[in-house]
């Protein structure tokens, strides 16, 4: 049985990848700050919403248990969950910069770590960690997201080397633009450089993002490893 909980699935990115692992067959766990979208994406697809927060640990904890209690534990891992603001450098506060950190970095550490005990004493698992491209190359007025993306690649390979000998995979996808509400929140002039930036000369969508993950998670990428595979419209060649 695969049991998966995909943070942020109310919308977007998070959503495609809960449609796609159901589609699969896998009992699915949709955890998003808004409880009305996890519970409208949860009735769309036949799974268990939970709302939380991410970056605090009881909520983490709750989201695990919820799905322990349904399904059983947690087999596979999404950490999805993600936040985005758009301000130069020299604007942005503390607070601007702690939160991102908080929703992406922090958020993918404690999912994670609340759902690696029962995944090393099975001696399988997977935990697929969304990065982005920002975090290999940098984004202008998107520092702070740019940095936190970058921790979470940094993360999964550290990660990878200290698990994968006890049989849990850990792997990080790096998306480019894509058309989701976190990207359309951006500016247009933004979007619009982005897009001009590209070899393929537009974004990519959620579906798309979702073949990457389901690929991970499945026993055809069972020698993939600390690696961070890239749907991103040719920004970052590699």
């Amino acid at each position: 049985m695969r049991n998966v909980i995909v943070t942020g699935a109310g919308s977007g990115i998070g959503f495609a990848v809960a449609e796609k692992l159901a589609g699969l067959g896998y009992n699915v766990v949709l955890n998003d700050y808004d409880a009305d979208a996890a519970q409208a994406a949860a009735a769309k697809i036949g799974g268990l919403a939970v709302q939380g927060d991410v970056s605090d640990e009881a909520d983490v904890a709750r989201m695990v248990e919820a799905c322990t209690a349904e399904f059983g534990a947690p087999t596979h891992l999404v950490n999805n969950a993600g936040h985005v603001h758009q301000a130069r450098f020299t604007d942005l506060s503390v607070a601007d910069f702690d939160r991102m950190i908080s929703v992406h970095l922090r958020g993918t550490f404690l999912c994670t770590r609340a759902v690696l005990p029962a995944m090393i004493a099975s001696g399988s698992g997977c935990v697929v960690n969304m990065a982005s491209q920002l975090g290999q190359i940098g984004g202008i007025e998107l520092v702070h997201y740019s940095a936190a993306k970058a921790g979470i690649i940094g993360m999964t390979k550290a990660l990878a080397r200290e698990v994968s000998t006890q049989g849990v995979r850990v792997n990080a996808v790096a998306p480019g633009p894509i058309n989701t509400p976190l990207v359309r929140a951006l500016s247009d002039d933004w979007r619009a450089a982005k897009a001009a930036e590209l070899p393929l000369g537009h974004f990519g969508e959620p579906e798309d993002v979702a073949e990457t993950v389901a690929f991970l998670c499945s026993d055809a990428a069972r020698i993939y490893v600390g690696q961070t595979l890239s749907p991103n419209s040719g920004d970052v060649m590699l």
